[in-house]
């Protein structure tokens, strides 16, 4: 070798192994957790599957509820026990971005809702049921009998 290239010595490192920084690798699970994780999965689909055919709940606003809230429950049992995501697995990142899709999501869905309800609400007043709340106000007023005029300006010569 030249005088110019120095050899340096290996890094010493105690807590990587293999090249990979342990600490930031969950562990993959045993066959227990697995099992757990899939009877678990199996029981939370049972439930709603047995709520619905044999007509368990009957009204429908609350089985809809129920079943939404089993479905959160099971969405979470896979994650911890298929996905091994909790708050140390990779120094709380996935958890982190698990939080932020949920709030995503949450805004998405809720932005959503109000703008369809919004746009029903100020967009159809003419489709309007007399007896529906509001529906007083528009009726006879200037507004609704523009909307007709225009709605009969085909039959105009």
């Amino acid at each position: 070798m030249s005088a110019q290239h120095q050899e340096h010595p290996p890094h010493e490192f105690p807590h990587v192994h293999g090249g990979h920084d342990d600490s930031l690798h969950a562990d993959h699970g045993s066959l227990k957790t697995y099992a757990t994780g899939f009877v678990l999965a199996v029981i939370l689909t049972a439930i709603p599957f047995w709520l619905v055919m044999g007509k368990g709940i009957a009204d429908s606003g609350t089985m809809g509820l129920v079943l939404l809230g089993i479905a959160a429950v099971q969405v979470v049992v896979h994650m911890v026990y298929f996905l091994h995501m909790n708050t140390k697995s990779e120094g709380g990142w996935s958890m982190l971005a698990l939080i932020f899709t949920v709030m995503l999501v949450v805004i998405m869905f809720s932005g959503s809702l109000w703008v369809m309800y919004h746009l029903n609400h100020n967009m159809m007043p003419g489709m309007m049921h007399p007896s529906a709340p509001g529906a007083h106000e528009m009726h006879g007023s200037n507004e609704t009998q523009e909307i007709h005029e225009l709605n009969n300006m085909h039959n105009m010569p």
